[in-house]
């Protein structure tokens, strides 16, 4: 059962490497709005603006952005606005440098053209991201009314990370052919 044997080797490690930078993101996530600071996380960033109401939450839904937090006085909270969004999205991406050359040389053991997959690498990452964002952009600012923010940060990192890893796996199986070098 080799082909089967070496399906399990690679979603062990494929498991084992996305939760390494899924912990890295949450990291990120977590801390970096803070070093960003008040201002960043007061300023809006959020294209298209469409108007929602969910579960008693007006919020603005985006693709890309995210709203203001702000607490039941109007201050302004850390874990939204440019600053999440800088934050979520230089973390994702870091997390996908680490991820790059572990999957493609450990799990995959790919010898393809590293320019190339990288190429189809970043694509995917991109359109995966702004799935993920989209769906995020959703329910974020109704768990932000419920729930302290570290709670949804592992909240984001784990359905993220969950969406992405499931994905992505399919995408490695694509873009990390196995074989001798070309």
């Amino acid at each position: 059962h080799s082909a089967l044997a070496k399906w399990l080797y690679q979603i062990f490690y494929f498991v084992i490497f996305s939760m390494g930078v899924t912990v890295f993101q949450y990291l990120v996530f977590t801390f970096l709005p803070g070093i960003l600071g008040i201002g960043l996380a007061g300023t809006e960033f959020m294209w298209p603006k469409v108007s929602m109401n969910l579960f008693g939450v007006k919020f603005t839904w985006s693709l890309l952005g995210y709203n203001v937090l702000r607490d039941a006085t109007g201050n302004i909270l850390i874990g939204g606005g440019l600053g999440y969004f800088i934050s979520y999205e230089l973390g994702s991406f870091l997390a996908q440098c680490i991820n790059f050359p572990l999957q493609r040389n450990i799990t995959f053991k790919s010898h393809g053209n590293p320019v190339y997959q990288a190429i189809w690498y970043f694509v995917a990452w991109v359109v995966i991201s702004l799935i993920c964002n989209g769906f995020n952009n959703l329910w974020m600012p109704v768990a932000s009314a419920y729930v302290a923010p570290a709670v949804y940060n592992m909240l984001v990192t784990i359905i993220t990370g969950g969406v992405s890893m499931v994905i992505f796996f399919f995408v490695f199986k694509i873009i990390f052919p196995e074989g001798k070098a070309e």
